[in-house]
């Protein structure tokens, strides 16, 4: 992986280089946000072998439902998956339409009952009109943050019918105290969008200092997501 970003073998990773490609692993930019600051303990938007070493952990952690923590960094994980042809590994399975979707059918049914009763407008439903029945659950604000960020997968800052079946099926699993987690799950990607993912406007996102890095990240449309990003 390190030689995919550094060719010249130089050891150190550009921020820009880097952003490119760990957005290859899926997770949300949110995440990769965090995971850049902990790698980049000096703030220089360099990161050295080991500090390059250190984000890759994180990813992996992150992909594995754990904490994106310095605390993780132990933990044993399997290695980080990019959807990349040169990758020595390849995430499979994100696309494939084969793949049964994790929301059973009786649930579905449900869920499309709830979400017919909050009248949506052309087959959408605006953060607005979610927020309320997010909140209902008493679940905490940063984990619900991270259910709409996860759900609103095209980014457009509603839901759609599929997409609100995700919301809620990461409530009811949060409920039942199973963890969400950081990046959604191929089985729980609705066969609707099971096309190539592409996420409109993937740039790197990854800001060059910790400081800039959270106000330049696209807020949770649905909460005020506080979530304690600083170590």
């Amino acid at each position: 992986f390190l030689h995919q970003v550094d060719s010249t073998n130089a050891g150190r990773v550009l921020a820009s280089d880097a952003a490119v490609f760990l957005k290859k692993s899926g997770l949300t930019d949110l995440v990769l946000g965090k995971i850049w600051d902990l790698a980049d303990t000096d703030g220089k938007g360099i990161l050295n072998k080991q500090e390059f070493f250190v984000a890759l952990r994180l990813v992996a952690c992150a992909q594995n439902g754990l904490d994106v923590s310095l605390s993780s960094l132990n933990l044993p994980v399997p290695p980080p998956r990019f959807t990349d042809t040169s990758s020595p590994l390849l995430l499979s399975g994100t696309a494939s339409s084969d793949l049964p979707w994790a929301v059973k059918l009786e649930d579905k049914a449900k869920y499309d009952a709830i979400f017919d009763s909050l009248n949506p407008v052309n087959g959408l439903l605006s953060g607005d009109k979610v927020k309320p029945v997010l909140l209902n659950s008493k679940l905490p604000v940063d984990i619900l943050g991270r259910v709409w960020e996860l759900s609103d997968i095209d980014r457009d800052g509603m839901l759609d019918r599929d997409e609100f079946a995700v919301a809620m099926f990461l409530v009811y699993c949060a409920l039942e105290k199973e963890p969400v987690p950081m990046s959604l799950p191929a089985a729980l990607v609705p066969p609707s969008k099971r096309k190539p993912l592409s996420v409109p406007g993937a740039m790197p996102l990854i800001p060059s200092s910790a400081k800039e890095s959270h106000q330049s990240l696209p807020p949770v449309g649905i909460l005020a997501a506080k979530t304690p990003l600083t170590q």
